[in-house]
């Protein structure tokens, strides 16, 4: 598996930073009805918006960053920074601010920001707080107190919540992400395939947790980053060893059902992934008919979301027809699928939560937009005969595309068992 040297990678995000700059944010505050953006943060306390925001290789805040985006109904855009010069954004944003490392700037950087936001005289102003969306809440208590102070009351009068901006800009993807995102997938799906294989998996000898650090330790020798830690999770016949998401110490056997949770990071972009292995008893040349069932109905369960999913539709009506599709079809189990993008649990509708299947408040009732990314996570249970009914959870979790108001699997799928 070869990647792009860093520098290229750099101009691949790069590109893609660009271009939405220029297409998607316009249309998304637009839509919003707000005119004027700010994202104001300090090193070492992001907003989490922040990093899709600046230019590789840079990498966070310098000191105090200040980002101000001006939509106007019928003007030009503006993508403007009030920021030391030389920190990286040279570009990308038009410098409103003339202090440099050697040179202290005639008005100190708030009030540079106020002229800056006067000037343009915008009707409402975006800023990063949100009681409900995290990824809309990250301007802190004393960067808002002092942001207030410097925009005065009349301007900070007008001052709204910059939820829908934040959403769209997170959640909204390129054409050429979505295309770059299915490679992506298939990268990570091949690293779980080498890792349910013999290659990794010796029975009788590996435990689980060995397979779920060789996951971590493969990813990262191929420069890739995981934004959590994989698991590797055994059921077995007759005993438990732990609900999925653990990775117990317990050596791997013949005829065990493994399950693993992986995601990566790779050119600004998550994947998460949850795929099913059968470890094949002596003399068996494939996993046991009810098994094949069970993957079957998981199959089902992903179509029946898939289905579902219609432009305008919350994230809460989404989960409760597809559940009351589960209900129709005989299919017991959970859906509890969510956005990703730059971020692994990413900004949009939430479709259900593990703990949760009758509908979420906030990111529950944000409703689907086009060209966004999902990660289709969720469980069926099913009773194995060959086990004597015991009942196994099969989770399932594939990143797809939805455009075009279709949903397209990214990275191929998991339409039969691996086996070891």
């Amino acid at each position: 598996m070869k990647l792009l040297p860093l520098a290229r990678q750099a101009e691949v995000t790069n590109g893609w930073l660009r271009e939405r700059l220029r297409a998607v944010l316009p249309e998304v505050m637009r839509r919003a009805r707000v005119d004027l953006w700010l994202v104001v943060a300090r090193e070492y306390n992001e907003d989490p918006v922040l990093p899709s925001l600046l230019p590789a290789p840079m990498m966070g805040a310098r000191r105090r960053t200040m980002l101000v985006f001006h939509a106007p109904e019928g003007g030009a855009f503006e993508a403007l920074a009030i920021a030391n010069a030389g920190v990286g954004l040279d570009g990308f944003y038009t410098p409103m601010w003339d202090k440099t490392m050697l040179a202290e700037a005639a008005e100190d950087q708030w009030a540079c920001l106020r002229r800056v936001v006067a000037e343009r005289n915008p009707k409402r102003i975006g800023v990063n707080v949100s009681a409900e969306i995290a990824f809309a809440d990250g301007l802190s208590k004393s960067e808002h107190d002092a942001l207030m102070a410097a925009l005065g009351p009349e301007l900070a009068a007008r001052c709204v919540s910059a939820e829908e901006v934040v959403v769209g800009w997170l959640s909204r993807r390129l054409e050429g992400e979505i295309e770059a995102a299915d490679g992506i997938n298939a990268l990570a799906h091949g690293l779980i395939a080498e890792a349910f294989s013999p290659r990794v998996v010796h029975p009788g000898v590996t435990t689980a947790v060995e397979v779920a650090w060789w996951l971590r330790e493969r990813a990262r020798s191929l420069g890739l980053g995981c934004w959590f830690q994989p698991s590797v999770s055994i059921q077995r016949r007759g005993e438990h060893l732990g609900d999925l998401g653990s990775s117990p110490d317990a050596v791997i056997r013949r005829g065990d059902l493994l399950h693993c949770d992986f995601g990566l990071h790779y050119l600004g972009l998550a994947t998460d992934t949850q795929q099913n292995a059968y470890v094949r008893r002596l003399g068996e040349s494939g996993p046991p008919a009810g098994m094949v069932a069970a993957l079957a109905k998981a199959k089902w369960q992903q179509e029946l979301l898939a289905a579902e999913m219609v432009i305008g539709r919350s994230g809460n009506e989404v989960l409760r027809a597809a559940r009351a599709a589960m209900a129709r079809a005989g299919l017991e189990g959970r859906i509890y699928t969510h956005p990703i993008g730059y971020h692994g649990h990413g900004a949009g509708p939430m479709i259900g939560r593990y703990d949760n299947q009758e509908g979420l408040p906030g990111a529950g009732e944000l409703r689907l937009q086009d060209a966004t990314l999902f990660s289709f996570e969720m469980f069926v249970e099913h009773a194995l005969p060959e086990w004597d009914g015991q009942r196994i959870k099969l989770a399932t979790e594939q990143c797809v595309a939805f455009r075009g108001g279709e949903v397209h699997f990214l990275g191929g799928r998991q339409t039969a068992w691996h086996l070891i």
